[in-house]
């Protein structure tokens, strides 16, 4: 029966305690120990049985207990004081940015992403690169960026796994009340949703807006579940990930011209648009089109979102891209494509490496990548592959001039260093240690943390750990009808003091995540040992139309359920934050088995080292570029293999699991003095943090995409719509005049001004080249001195540059140049000459796909 009015029932709150509804709509709390601790002191179990959402706890709280709180002066000072704290930070008196804005006036960055892993109770995350998103607006807000959040909120969310008897995932999709949420419906000056309506084929779909507030840090969500909508249109935001290519292009449509729509109708003016990964790259289309409302051309439009837009990838191989078939594409696009005065083959070929294949799919990264000014991968191995993997698009650059360069992730370190560790750390680093994470004097002082401290510290995670999984087996098993003989088991599992090993991820195939059970007799050995036991708690998700991934769960499941490993190995169903919290805290070993390169980055390995947890990894993502020896393990030495199938590969790096595990962690993880420390291992451990801590940490991170990314970008962008556009329509006439000019340009003479066979070490070379330039000139062009030492194959390998001066043009038109070359090292050396567009006047010059190299002589 359905009901004829619906209204929205909130709890009274006393007036006293009226300050608990601003404590409990700033997400802040899910990282702020005294705001989590004085709504637990409030709710007891309810807190808990809420999924620690105060906003469901303060709905559900008899009146009486509000009531009495109110009375408790104490707790009534504790909320007044918390709220106080809370208003202090909003304020941001002494942020980073404060101190910097006067180099950025009128910044504002919309970060677009389609998942954000903030809360557990908040589902519109499904893995890393939603906790990575959430952990990058919760550093921003710490360091006082104005950057707002923009994504979408869904009604069912990633699915809740459960696993079936046999051991096989199954998926649920329960539905979520947004109003039991912290998230608030923002409303317009009348008490109105506030709402944005984007064209769809044939129709209008219209979204209202949520606001979760993270810190400092507006997170605006679309919601297309109202009842203006059509029943099919409501559920464009059902699910994260679920259905068709269809369902797909309308979130990723709804997404990028929606969310761009959405900031304008609350007042936002972006100067800088991140897209984090490719699916709201639809974004710059809209960003095109309202700037050609104001007067521009496509062109001229085009080169000013260029100029303001970063474009951050976090896949390394092509089948995770978005791709849509281009009647897809021109069906939902198609409008706007007239709009921008485009025709259809222009605008697929935005999406498409090679614009004239018109049987090519059109792919979001490439439209991400051709309108985006910076581009990034995730770590520094990562940005390699991006390079090799997007090289078709600059075919006369090498892979390694190739416009993509790096950003390594960081996670957030008052989000994943567990309460304990971080009353340790704020006792010997100080007080403020969470405020500036980045500063390696800070981490130095981890070597005065005391190791019995330390060590007891970590134990207490991993005895919570051991209890936090009997108690989620034993729920798993009554769900699945175990009866009280398997149920009691369940409660006895895994041992509190054994060396425990992490292994939770997503389960695709290529994290490869039962490589340790390539052979179970070695396992066993290493696990069940009774002077040195060893035991591993697994969690994850395999994507539900992932079959492969399912039968690696469903072969963990087989192995935990043998008798000899029953005690030894636990399987937790329906990875989350929670887990994850519980498993980076409290494990001592972090295992990832990636096959290289795949992995973009891995922050979860990053996580489990802030709280002191030692990595085993495969050289691949952070780890690459983090591991030292003396701060945990590397599995291979980062090695290349070219077997098709990987049986040789899988086989290599499993028996070097296994002789890791028996030869030197294990071992270590038991080699213990007279009073019972495992001291080495704790050196390991305070190494770990020492190295690791100043650098893969979020802020890090966000300081870096301000300084090299977010301050340029905005200056750029204010530079191009400042005034009456003209810097707009003068940067796309000269990009009109390189690309009508380009192919008049030839380098007709280089040479030495010495002359001789060899040259010894140190020698500084004037090399010249005379050029013809045609219509342009000196100022629309750089010419460069490419140079290094030349490979076996006759090409030159590490290049670098040097900008060559111009001298002269003589009367004919002939231009000289001179650049001087030192010859730093010893043997075969080579050099060329290239030319490129001015980075003066464009710094993203290789987007243009104009250069000219010299000709290689016949030889």
């Amino acid at each position: 029966m359905q009901p004829i009015s619906i209204m929205n029932v909130d709890p009274a709150i006393p007036e006293r305690l009226a300050r608990l509804r601003d404590l409990a709509y700033n997400l802040r709390w899910t990282w702020d120990h005294e705001t989590f601790d004085l709504f637990r002191r409030l709710g007891g179990d309810l807190f808990e049985t809420s999924g620690y959402n105060p906003v469901e706890m303060l709905g559900r709280m008899q009146q009486e207990q509000l009531n009495a709180a109110a009375e408790d002066d104490g707790f009534v000072a504790l909320v007044e004081r918390t709220a106080r704290r809370l208003d202090e930070y909003m304020a941001g008196e002494v942020t980073w940015f404060n101190r910097v804005k006067n180099r950025a006036p009128g910044l504002c960055i919309a970060y677009f992403s389609f998942e954000f892993g903030i809360i557990e109770c908040l589902k519109i995350y499904s893995g890393g690169l939603g906790a990575l998103a959430g952990d990058h607006l919760k550093s921003a807000s710490a360091i006082g960026i104005p950057l707002i959040g923009v994504g979408l909120i869904y009604q069912q969310g990633f699915f809740q796994q459960y696993l079936n008897a046999s051991g096989w995932q199954q998926e649920s999709y329960p539905v979520h009340d947004f109003y039991r949420l912290p998230i608030q419906l923002v409303r317009d000056d009348d008490g109105n949703e506030a709402r944005v309506s984007v064209e769809f084929p044939g129709r209008d779909v219209f979204a209202r807006v949520w606001l979760a507030q993270v810190g400092r840090i507006p997170l605006y969500l679309l919601d297309t579940n109202i009842p203006v909508n059509s029943p099919a249109d409501q559920d464009i935001t059902d699910s994260l990930y679920g259905g068709d290519d269809e369902l797909r292009i309308k979130q990723e449509l709804l997404l990028g011209v929606g969310g761009v729509r959405a900031l304008h109708a609350l007042g936002y003016e972006p100067t800088v648009c991140h897209m984090n990964e490719g699916h709201s790259a639809f974004s710059v289309i809209e960003r095109i089109r309202l700037l050609m409302e104001k007067g521009l051309s496509t062109s001229e439009a085009v080169e000013t979102v260029r100029a303001g837009s970063i474009f951050t990838t976090h896949t390394p191989v092509p089948a995770g891209i978005d791709r849509f078939d281009p009647k897809l594409v021109e069906k939902y696009m198609g409008n706007y494509q007239s709009r921008l005065g485009l025709s259809e083959r222009e605008f697929l070929g935005l999406g498409r490496i090679d614009e004239s294949d018109t049987k090519s799919p059109f792919s979001m990264a490439v439209l991400a990548i051709k309108l985006a000014a910076n581009k990034n991968g995730v770590s520094r191995l990562h940005g390699v592959v991006a390079r090799s993997m997007w090289h078709e698009l600059w075919p006369d650059v090498p892979e390694s001039d190739v416009p993509i360069t790096s950003v390594t992730n960081g996670v957030h370190y008052p989000t994943w260093i567990s309460r304990d560790l971080a009353h340790l750390y704020a006792h010997y680093i100080g007080p403020h240690w969470a405020d500036d994470p980045t500063n390696p004097h800070l981490w130095e002082k981890v070597k005065h943390i005391p190791p019995d401290e330390i060590w007891r510290t970590h134990a207490r995670r991993r005895e919570r750990l051991a209890a936090f999984s009997r108690q989620r087996l034993e729920i798993q098993l009554k769900r699945r009808g175990s009866g009280p003989a398997e149920l009691g088991h369940a409660r006895e599992v895994l041992n509190s003091r054994a060396l425990t090993i992490g292994i939770a991820r997503r389960f695709a195939t290529y994290k490869r995540s039962t490589l340790i059970l390539s052979d179970l007799d070695r396992l066993r050995a290493i696990l069940t040992n009774p002077e040195r036991p060893a035991q591993i708690i697994f969690a994850g998700k395999a994507h539900p139309k992932d079959q492969p991934g399912k039968e690696f769960i469903q072969k963990i499941v087989r192995v935990a359920r043998m008798p000899e490993f029953r005690d030894h190995i636990v399987f937790l169903e329906d990875y989350d934050v929670r887990i994850a919290h519980y498993l980076v805290q409290g494990c001592d070993v972090w295992l990832n088995t990636p096959r290289r390169p795949r992995e973009a980055c891995g922050t979860s390995g990053m996580k489990a080292a802030a709280n002191g947890v030692l990595n085993l990894s495969v050289l691949d993502g952070w780890w690459d570029e983090a591991f030292n020896p003396g701060i945990g393990w590397a599995i291979g030495g980062g090695e290349h293999y070219t077997d098709e199938q990987h049986k040789y590969q899988d086989q290599v790096e499993s028996e070097a699991i296994y002789e890791l595990l028996e030869k030197d962690v294990v071992p270590l993880f038991y080699d213990r003095g007279r009073d019972g420390l495992p001291r080495r291992w704790i050196e390991m451990m305070k190494e770990a943090m020492r190295q690791l801590g100043p650098v893969f940490n979020a802020s890090r991170m966000v300081y870096e995409y301000a300084e090299r990314f977010y301050l340029p970008a905005s200056e750029r962008y204010r530079g191009l719509v400042s005034g009456n556009l003209d810097g707009a329509r003068e940067l796309a006439a000269w990009v009109e005049k390189l690309n009508q000019n380009w192919k008049r340009i030839k380098i007709e003479r280089i040479f030495s001004i010495e002359n001789e066979d060899s040259y010894q070490v140190g020698r500084v070379l004037e090399i010249r080249a005379a050029l013809r330039l045609g219509e342009l000139t000196p100022k629309d062009v750089d010419v460069e001195l490419y140079h290094g030492n030349v490979d076996p194959k006759g090409a030159i390998a590490g290049a670098d540059t040097i900008t060559m001066t111009h001298m002269e043009t003589d009367e004919r038109g002939q231009s000289l140049y001179s650049g001087l070359l030192p010859l730093k090292a010893s043997g075969r050396y080579g050099y060329t000459v290239r030319i490129l567009p001015s980075a003066a006047k464009m710094p993203n010059r290789l987007d243009l796909g104009l250069v000219t190299w010299a000709d290689v002589p016949e030889h």
